[in-house]
């Protein structure tokens, strides 16, 4: 199998020669699979103006999406990144483990979306009625609705992406789900 080393600035496009620029400015640092996706000479901007695009959802809301559906995808990387993430946006470490298992007993409507993107997930799509009822009557809409299947599919693309090329990690690693149950 081929290995996938993560490129240096010098080593992709100029296009995303910029980007990384960007990213350095604004992270301090261009994340791995970033610098992956600069594999491509369009895959990395297409990304980054799809993930940054405006959504009816919250920055926690999307969160909650973005643990689940890596969970359910068993993407260390992503599980990683949206750990540090998810604490930036105010989760404790138990409410992170809560969502990556599908649920937030801690807030009725996070736990509506949380079962929904784990559900849709595992389920390619093809959801629960009952999970998409009770996302209804927590108080969600149909634009909602659209807006988080369109986030499932934008983490299931990174996801994807690290789980074929396996690119260091460079994040703190999340533990693992079970460890973290006991």
């Amino acid at each position: 199998m081929s290995t996938f080393n993560v490129p240096t600035r010098d080593q992709v496009s100029e296009n995303n020669q910029a980007i990384f620029d960007n990213l350095n400015k604004a992270l301090g640092f261009v994340p791995n699979l970033y610098a992956t996706y600069a594999n491509s000479d369009t895959a990395l901007e297409n990304y980054l103006n799809f993930a940054n695009a405006k959504t009816s959802l919250s920055t926690k809301e999307k969160e909650v999406v973005n643990l689940a559906v890596s969970q359910v995808n068993d993407c260390i990387y992503c599980l990683s990144a949206h750990t540090a993430i998810g604490k930036m946006n105010g989760f404790s470490d138990d409410q992170i483990l809560e969502l990556r298992a599908g649920r937030a007993s801690f807030d009725n409507k996070l736990d509506a979306l949380a079962k929904l993107a784990k559900n849709v997930t595992e389920n390619r799509g093809k959801t629960d009625a009952n999970v998409l009822e009770s996302f209804f009557n927590a108080g969600y809409t149909k634009g909602n609705l659209i807006d988080t299947i369109s986030l499932v599919g934008d983490k299931t693309i990174s996801n994807y992406i690290h789980s074929t090329t396996q690119v260091p990690v460079d994040f703190p690693v999340a533990q693992p789900l079970e460890v973290a149950a006991v």
